[in-house]
Order: C-alpha cells, then structure tokens, then sequence
C-alpha cells in the first residue's frame, strides 16, 4: 500500500480559497473521535524548526534520516524506522505503508537541491504512517490525502508544509493537497487551542498572509449563532430563523441555515438548536431558553450561547 504526497506546480496550478473546507473539518472531528482530547492536547508544542532545519553542508540522507527521526518523535512512534532514499518522479513524495517497524520513504529527487523543503514533505509521509497505525483514513484518495493535511498540521508539523508555499515571479510551489488558506485555517485552529504563534517560524510572506486569512475565517467559527460572541448581524439573521422556527406552520421541521450559518433548529416542544463545535466541529444540542452554557461532549469545550 502506498501513499503519495502531491508536488508543487506553476503559479496557475495553485488553488485557492476553502473548497475543501467540510472535509477539512470532518477530518477534524474524526481526529478528535479517534484520538480523544487527552491525546490531541498532548501535542501541544509544535515541531520548532531547528528540528527540522537542513544546512547546505549537512550530508543529505544523514541529514533526512534525521528530520525523519525527529518527526517520529513528534509523533511518539518510538519503534516506527523510516528509511528516506530519492528518485526522480512525478510525485513529491511516496511511503509503502507496511506491517512495519521499518517504512521506507522516497522523496523527488529535486529535494536534493531544495533541502529546506525536505522537512515539509516528510511531515506529510510520516503523517501517513502515524494514521495507518492508527487505523483511521477517509474513503477515496482525495479525501485521504485532505486527513492527512489536516492532521499533519492540527498536531503540530503542518506549519512546515505551508511554509513550503512560496510564489516568486514565475516560480511557484505548493506541497500538499490542501490549498494555502485551507492549511491556514488549520493551523489557526491549532493556534487559538493552545495559545500558540506559529508566525515567526514563516520564511515564506505568501504563507504568512495564508495564515492570516486562515485565522480570520478561524475566528469567525467562534462567533456563529447561538454562540454569544456572535455579532449584531448574525444574531438578528439568528432571531429571524428562530422565529420562523417557531411558527406553527413549521412545527417538526428542522429550521435555519445550516449550511450556512451552521446552526439548525429541531423539534418544537421543546425547540432545539444544534450547531458545530467551534473546536473540534461536533454538532451540540441544547434547548432553545436563553443564555446557557454548552459543553462539547466530544473536546469538552465550553462554550458560552445565547440561544
């Protein structure tokens, strides 16, 4: 079994924006749901970059096998070996995912003359084989691939792969599959769980301006209704679906813009509204009575509404 990491390509083969946004975040519930809280917290420090740093006169494989190690360690695979060799290929990168203990990882071969990328592509493979072990994957390649990039950055090592993001003239790059907003919403998402700034660690301005858009739609996610942070417009768009809730005529219904606004109303007596988690995106039910305190059974989250 293999699994493939997607190379970079010229400045018109870069996507932008979130059209891989519900995937990114069910994979981010699915993370949650498989690893639990407890787990995902304890990766609250992320791979530093002078782990992962690659001088010009380091020798090459000496010096891949020892980010690879380092990555291993991130992800607490203390009996994982990855073996790192190059060719010449049409992907970035390529893992045989094996019964183990030894993984043997294949980068392009341009690596070789683009070192300070090596770390970014290993981050996504060794990633691959934390989830095998793990037993968790999504249903088609594409999706898989999305898992992988999220959970590759949620748990502390996707900064690396943004970082990689780089457009200077007629020169552009990108590894993973996910577009440069996408990994900076994730990465965001990471940020504001552990009161972590990922930005001094950028050397790339286009990744840092990523970041910034992920962030903002990041913390957008807290201020959705009924959340009580939400803002004067979406509160009053929020009061409006409720009343309509309400209304007889729409009794048993589910009710409110949940593809947009997030939040669905239920039943009538008594009238429910759920709406995701703002983090880990599991959707949370409470009765519809006002101010209350919600508390996200899967991330414990505590969240303050006004339903």
């Amino acid at each position: 079994m293999a699994a493939t990491g997607r190379p970079g390509g010229s400045g018109g083969d870069i996507e932008h924006g979130y059209p891989h946004l519900d995937t990114v975040r069910a994979a981010l519930t699915a993370l949650y749901k498989r690893l639990s809280t407890d787990t995902v917290h304890a990766f609250g420090t992320s791979v530093l970059p002078a782990e992962v740093a690659f001088d010009d006169d380091e020798e090459l494989y000496a010096g891949a096998q020892r980010v690879a190690h380092a990555l291993v360690r991130h992800l607490r695979l203390p009996d994982a070996r990855v073996i790192v060799a190059f060719r010449e290929m049409d992907l970035a990168a390529n893992v045989e995912l094996t019964a183990g203990p030894e993984y043997f990882v294949e980068l392009n071969a341009r690596f070789k003359s683009h070192r300070r990328d090596i770390g970014a592509a290993l981050a996504h493979e060794v990633m691959h084989v934390y989830l095998h072990r793990l037993d968790l994957s999504f249903p088609g390649t594409r999706d898989n691939e999305i898992l992988t990039d999220t959970a590759t950055t949620y748990l502390g090592a996707g900064w690396l792969l943004l970082d990689a993001y780089r457009e200077h003239g007629p020169f552009s790059q990108k590894l993973g599959y996910l577009t440069p907003e996408e990994f900076g919403y994730v990465l965001a998402k990471r940020a504001l769980l552990f009161d972590e700034d990922p930005a001094p660690w950028f050397t790339s301005p286009q990744a840092y301006d990523a970041y910034k858009a992920g962030l903002a739609l990041a913390r957008r996610d807290a201020r959705q209704p009924p959340l009580a942070a939400a803002g004067w417009a979406d509160r009053r768009r929020y009061a409006k679906d409720r009343r309509a809730a309400r209304d007889p005529r729409h009794a048993g219904r589910p009710g409110g813009p949940a593809a947009g606004g997030g939040y669905a109303f239920e039943g009538n007596a008594p009238l429910r509204v759920s709406f995701p988690c703002p983090t880990c995106r599991q959707r949370i039910r409470v009765p519809v009575r006002g101010p209350l305190r919600a508390r996200c059974a899967l991330c414990r989250t505590e969240l303050e509404c006004d339903t």
